[in-house]
């Protein structure tokens, strides 16, 4: 049940912001693999892992309501997605070998810094145009290398970016959800990948640090809920939900800290 309601809240706030549902997903997850006895220093690998897989699915979800209104640059989704790619499996490789501790922190540290960021709406005033092909390449991996490390899909960073560069927002937040797809899936690549040298450590129906109970429940909701979210951007006044989003943020990134003492 708490799978369930996992996918449910994670899709909605994926389609409705763009972000993936990551920053939601990991603490979650990590709460209730510990809650589950899996083994201490290979917990928040898998719910990075398993977050990154379910963010697969939701984009999936949101990116076809988003392309349905015309809210999709191709054209950026072309020359963002190779910096992305390498970007995404070089943050997966390092993910696999830093400590659950390191992890934790880093991960609390951008989950303040993600709700600070949408609380005080913080979107960049358009100051500039997108840059060339080596530009995004490297602001390609920037957004994916960071994307792995905390399991998101991109949104948080992507967003920002192409506001700054004259995109308008319903299209950034758009293009983010399709820019979310090829940091899933190069990323649940290199989670299974970098996990199976650690399977005889990982709990059963685990592929790497994949865990796919979790996983298949919590896609089976956040797919249905996720085009909900997508439509509620382009149709509904997002203030309210946005700060419920942001309390959300701050007590799970809280719980997190204290679990860290």
């Amino acid at each position: 049940m708490g799978y369930l309601c996992l996918g449910a809240v994670v899709g909605f706030f994926a389609g409705l912001l763009g972000i993936g549902g990551g920053l939601i997903m990991v603490p979650v997850l990590s709460f209730i693999f510990y809650a589950q006895n899996f083994p201490p220093d290979r917990i928040l690998h898998l719910a990075l892992g398993t977050s990154m897989a379910a963010i697969i699915f939701t984009s999936i979800s949101s990116l076809r309501i988003h392309h349905m209104h015309r809210a999709v640059n191709w054209h950026i989704v072309k020359y963002i997605t190779p910096g992305i790619i390498v970007g995404t499996l070089s943050g997966a490789t390092l993910a696999s070998s830093l400590s659950s501790r390191f992890l934790s922190i880093f991960l609390i540290v951008f989950i303040y810094y993600a709700a600070t960021k949408i609380l005080l709406n913080d979107v960049p005033k358009p100051s500039r145009q997108l840059p060339g092909k080596m530009g995004m390449f490297t602001v390609g991996g920037i957004i994916g290398g960071v994307s792995s490390l905390v399991a998101i899909g991109g949104g948080l960073l992507t967003v920002p970016f192409l506001s700054t560069c004259n995109v308008r927002l319903q299209h950034a937040i758009g293009t983010a959800a399709a820019v979310g797809f090829p940091i899933a899936i190069t990323g649940t690549i290199g989670y299974i990948v970098n996990g199976i040298v650690q399977s005889h450590a990982l709990p059963e129906y685990s592929l790497g640090y994949v865990y796919l109970p979790a996983l298949g429940a919590v896609v089976l909701v956040s797919t249905l809920t996720a085009s909900i979210g997508a439509r509620a951007t382009h149709i509904a006044q997002t203030t309210t939900l946005k700060r419920v989003f942001v309390v959300l943020l701050y007590l799970l990134g809280t719980k997190m800290l204290i679990g860290l003492f």
